[in-house]
């Protein structure tokens, strides 16, 4: 459902909607990402208190429409009103596949199950990404790419409605292995997650810096490319290869983080992050581009399912699925913050500008995880609830 509109919307903003500013152009990330991370804080709470497959089911019906409002879309607005729906569904729907793997594992292969997920999830958007680029390329930008969205909608509603059961009842028996916890109401879960504990505010603040630069590449990199004269085509290929090293490289990344712990791997993977962003603006040519693609993906693969399942450790059981929707809601928010100074900056300054402030604050973000982060591995260790 993301993917479709990677390669191919902010192209559509210029060519077909007469979208001239950097900052009107993202304001459909802004709000995907404003929505989104509201909604990862409400699922994370409510999925304690309702259960998990009726929130899934409720994000697949939300997010139905969004394919049918951006073929039909007669203007931007359309568009972005789409995302608001995309929001609601990402925000649901990802968020409970991710608290209900965790429910599923136990503490012992977490790293493994967000692996697992994040695999799944972003080989699809690089394959969407992919397909939508291609459809594009054949001459019709404004609704053939979004014709496969139709399926993906209909796919996901069906299966959360006959396959999925609800995993709540597996944290009954996690809690009765785990050591006692102080109870914890939501206002204290975000307090703690947020900033009170130091492990649980760095991994929030390198989820967030996480999503602002993707945001960034989402939305600034396929203009940047089209700049330098490259086809849909070869933008679609540049645009597909980041989440797909990205989702590949986690069924790694994941598990590895099991063995050689999180802290590392976390500010690595920003550090990562940073150097390929640079890469983007500092080279020219297909070479170089996708050079920077892969070297993306492999820092966010270190980085993304290595946050969760150091939320995870470190989260009681009883309140685990709040914490989670608290860090996401700081994850997410990124897209918010950094499709806004993001393209503000690339109004005031500049494509080249706004995209080395990003790589700059990514490498701040991994000196923070380093300096600040306690590391929540090795398995042996108790586990320490704030």
């Amino acid at each position: 459902m993301v993917g479709q509109e990677r390669a191919v919307l902010p192209l559509l903003a210029e060519r077909d909607f007469g979208v001239a500013s950097n900052s009107a152009l993202l304001s459909f990330i802004a709000t995907f990402g404003l929505v989104k991370a509201l909604t990862n804080l409400a699922a994370g709470h409510l999925s304690d208190r309702m259960g998990r497959r009726r929130l899934l089911i409720l994000g697949w019906l939300v997010g139905f429409p969004v394919p049918f409002i951006l073929i039909a879309a007669p203007s931007w607005g359309w568009v972005v009103f789409a995302n608001v729906l995309l929001g609601i569904n990402q925000g649901l729907c990802w968020s409970l596949t991710v608290i209900m793997k965790i429910d599923l594992v136990g503490p012992e292969r977490r790293g493994l199950a967000m692996g697992l997920n994040e695999f799944a999830g972003y080989l699809a958007v690089s394959a969407a990404a992919m397909l939508s680029g291609y459809l594009a390329a054949r001459g019709d930008w404004h609704t053939a790419p979004f014709y496969p969205g139709i399926a993906y909608a209909t796919l996901g509603l069906v299966l959360s409605v006959l396959f999925v059961r609800d995993t709540k009842g597996h944290t009954v028996l996690e809690r009765a292995g785990a050591p006692a916890g102080r109870r914890a109401s939501f206002a204290q879960v975000l307090l703690l997650t947020s900033w009170k504990d130091r492990t649980l505010f760095s991994v929030s603040q390198a989820g967030m810096v996480n999503n602002l630069n993707d945001g960034v590449m989402w939305g600034l990199v396929p203009v940047l490319l089209a700049g330098a004269q490259l086809s849909v085509r070869q933008i679609a290929m540049v645009a597909a290869i980041y989440p797909g090293v990205w989702g590949a490289a986690q069924l790694v990344t994941g598990p590895l983080s099991d063995r050689w712990g999180r802290k590392w791997l976390i500010a690595a993977g920003m550090w990562t992050q940073a150097v390929a962003i640079v890469l983007f603006v500092s080279g020219h040519g297909m070479a170089v581009w996708i050079a920077g693609a892969v070297t993306l993906g492999v820092g966010t693969a270190m980085v993304y399912p290595t946050l969760l399942a150091a939320v995870s450790d470190v989260a009681h059981p009883d309140w685990r699925a709040s914490a989670v929707g608290v860090y996401r809601l700081w994850r997410d928010g990124g897209y918010a913050v950094g499709a806004l100074g993001a393209g503000l900056l690339a109004d005031a300054l500049g494509l080249r500008a706004a995209i080395l402030a990003v790589a700059a604050l990514t490498f701040a973000s991994g000196i923070v995880a380093a300096g600040v982060m306690r590391e929540t591995l090795p398995r042996r260790m108790v586990p320490r609830y704030p």
